[in-house]
């Protein structure tokens, strides 16, 4: 595979990376929630993050382009908001104390899981990749990294919410800066890590 080909696996036209763009506003409603979410607060945090799926989500959805995280965005936050309006509050007990780390467990689950048939990422990225690279090595190899490494961060982040509440007296750091952290170095790995795997994939192909 030649340099060129290798910019357009890993890259593609117009300075995009594979993985950047859109994908991160797809993460940007489980984060509202997790931000906002709270054992008085997850019932308005479920409708804003159920708000934000469908705004950020619906110019694609218009032009039939159906992200995976998206909808499961808007169908997670749609059942939250059910259940808040139909069960009462000696019933979402457990979901008002559970509600961050259920939603960073979803996340995940859905990240890995997309690794058994298509990395969630490459949804993204085949918007900005031509066609003809999707099914290349380098393309395939930089999703799943990517892929694998959302999936990982925010199962790590439903583990430090879990542990938030079983060690109350680490909670600031469990819910807010080991998250914060975790996010912080996902988005610079996503930006980042697939020009340096051209770089060092470039020479096998030349």
């Amino acid at each position: 595979m030649g340099h060129t080909e290798q910019r357009s696996a890993t890259g593609a036209r117009n300075g995009k990376r594979v993985g950047t763009g859109s994908v991160f506003l797809s993460f940007a409603p489980w984060i509202v929630f997790g931000v906002v979410a709270a054992p008085s607060t997850w019932e308005y945090a479920a409708l804003a993050a159920l708000i934000a799926a469908v705004g950020l989500s619906g110019r694609d959805m218009l032009r039939g382009r159906f992200f995976l995280l998206d909808m499961v965005a808007i169908v997670f936050f749609a059942v939250l908001c059910v259940l808040a309006l139909a069960l009462d509050r000696h019933e979402l007990i457990w979901l008002e104390t559970y509600a961050q780390v259920v939603s960073s467990a979803v996340v995940a689950v859905v990240a890995l899981g997309s690794l058994l048939s298509d990395p969630f990422t490459a949804q993204y990225a085949r918007h900005s990749v031509p066609p003809e690279y999707w099914d290349s090595p380098v393309f395939t190899h930089v999703n799943t990294v990517l892929t694998a490494a959302w999936g990982a961060v925010f199962a790590l982040m439903a583990l430090s919410t879990w542990l938030a509440i079983r060690i109350p007296a680490g909670s600031d750091w469990f819910d807010w800066v080991i998250p914060i952290a975790l996010l912080v170095w996902a988005v610079k790995f996503t930006e980042r890590y697939p020009d340096r795997y051209k770089q060092r994939a470039a020479p096998q192909g030349r």
